[in-house]
């Protein structure tokens, strides 16, 4: 498994869909796909297909809870600050401003309209 990336999805449960979308979507401009599945509603991160990284989802499903959980998936960024500015004004929250972990590059932690916590992660 060296090889490879070691995660191959990642999954963000939420309780109002719609309300999930629209602050993912303002933050980090993403835009969604649609999935079809029998047992939830999920809608994909955008992906591209052999390249570095993982891709995910919202998710909406019966006794799958938002918040509290224990994972935290970090998003990509150029400089994490600017997607962190926009967290408050799409209804989330900011948990920690942006700080360095050194070599590594920085990070800021939010909390999603659904209670989860996430991470944005950029190398300036």
């Amino acid at each position: 498994m060296a090889n490879s990336n070691p995660f191959r999805w990642v999954e963000i449960y939420v309780q109002d869909m719609a309300r999930a979308r629209k602050f993912y979507e303002t933050v980090c401009k993403f835009e969604f796909q649609r999935l079809e599945s029998p047992e939830a509603e999920l809608w994909a991160f955008p992906m591209v297909m052999n390249t570095p990284g993982a891709t995910g989802a919202l998710v909406k499903m019966q006794g799958m809870p938002s918040g509290g959980n224990s994972t935290i998936a970090y998003f990509g960024c150029e400089d994490c600050a600017v997607e962190a500015s926009r967290v408050v004004p799409a209804g989330g929250k900011i948990h920690r401003d942006k700080f360095s972990i050194g070599q590594y590059g920085f990070i800021a932690l939010a909390l999603d309209t659904e209670g989860n916590m996430f991470g944005l992660h950029s190398t300036k």
